[in-house]
């Protein structure tokens, strides 16, 4: 008989709701706890999912129950390392959403909780569950594409109108490049490896009636003489996206987390040519065109939750440990001070 796990959610604002749809939707799941600053938030939420859950203002009072298998942290940013380390501590499993924190320091306290209390720590970094992502890391580690070159990502998104409950998005802390775009970080990470020094420039057009700057663009140098850019604005007109363009000495994919196809170009070699749909575009000469058909699911919680559950129960490796939500900071936060500083920055990981 397959065991239930037993949740707990604590802040059950914007995002708390999409963990909550996708653990209502899994086999063997239940949710037992709400936690939130704002009762009358875990009431709605409680109501809205017609859970048999008790709901709590005090993390500390709800971690007493000794039912909970998993605590879901989905707070605001600067939350995630205290709810992450009391439930850890507590001999809970974590999922902590991202960005793991805003600072390094913080992430390698989470780590060591981790590691001292034996249970699991997952980062929410999504894009590694996002259907167009896994697709484009099957093709570059299957050898098609040939010996990556340059990748680029973008954290395009208005912000103007969604500063989040209380405004906890209008922070002097919450750069950018961390608070956003460590979503297209992590993808490159993935995609790339672990980039060892950037460059980056800021500028603030777009929200200036907040305390930081609102776009970033970042040049980073991947292992095996790969180039990397990073863009994000968190006030440009224009519709969400996280457009990514890898870059192989056999062909291209150019791909995003919101279409249901990407395209994919090869050199023209019918050898190769693996994909159905694939047909020649007006330089034919250059190279065959495929657009690859995939599901939309840019925020694909339940696959994430999914290799949780198997990881906590089977023993399987997670893709997004502790480790590499820290990883992902510490690249962010270099961004970050190449962009004040003007110069070069090495990046160097303690975790």
């Amino acid at each position: 008989m397959e065991k239930t796990l037993n949740y707990a959610l604590v802040g059950c604002g914007g995002f708390g709701g999409s963990h909550l749809i996708a653990l209502t939707s899994m086999e063997h799941t239940k949710i037992v706890a709400l936690c939130d600053v704002h009762m009358e938030q875990c009431e709605k939420k409680k109501e809205e999912f017609r859970l048999d859950a008790n709901c709590y203002t005090d993390m500390d009072e709800m971690l007493n129950n000794e039912d909970i298998d998993v605590v879901v942290v989905a707070t605001s940013d600067k939350g995630h390392m205290p709810c992450t380390i009391k439930a850890l501590e507590a001999g809970k499993h974590v999922m902590c959403e991202k960005p793991m924190s805003l600072f390094v320091d913080e992430c390698e306290k989470m780590v060591k909780a981790a590691d001292e209390s034996g249970k699991l720590l997952m980062v929410g970094q999504v894009c590694r569950c996002a259907p167009a992502f896994v697709k484009t890391k099957e093709i570059i580690e299957s050898g098609l594409i040939g010996d990556l070159y340059f990748v680029e990502s973008e954290y395009a998104h208005d912000y103007l109108n969604v500063r989040g409950v209380d405004d906890w998005r209008v922070d002097a802390d919450r750069e950018p490049i961390i608070g956003g775009a460590c979503h297209a970080i992590d993808l490159l990470r993935w995609l790339a490896g672990d980039p060892t020094e950037t460059s980056a420039f800021s500028n603030h057009k777009m929200l200036p009636g907040w305390p930081v700057n609102d776009t970033t663009v970042a040049i980073l140098k991947f292992p095996n003489d790969v180039i990397g850019k990073v863009f994000t604005s968190l006030g440009c007109k224009r519709n969400y996206t996280m457009r990514t363009v890898v870059y192989g000495t056999k062909g291209t994919i150019i791909v995003d987390n919101t279409s249901s196809e990407f395209q994919l170009f090869l050199e023209k070699d019918d050898s190769r040519d693996m994909f159905a749909g694939g047909y020649f575009g007006e330089n034919a000469e250059r190279g065959i065109k495929h657009c690859i058909k995939v599901p939309v699911n840019n925020h694909n919680v339940k696959a994430e939750h999914q290799q949780l559950r198997e990881a906590i129960l089977e023993n399987k490796p997670l893709i997004t440990t502790g480790r590499e939500g820290a990883r992902t900071v510490t690249v962010c936060r270099a961004i970050v001070e190449s962009a004040k500083t003007g110069n070069t920055v090495k990046i160097k990981y303690t975790v």
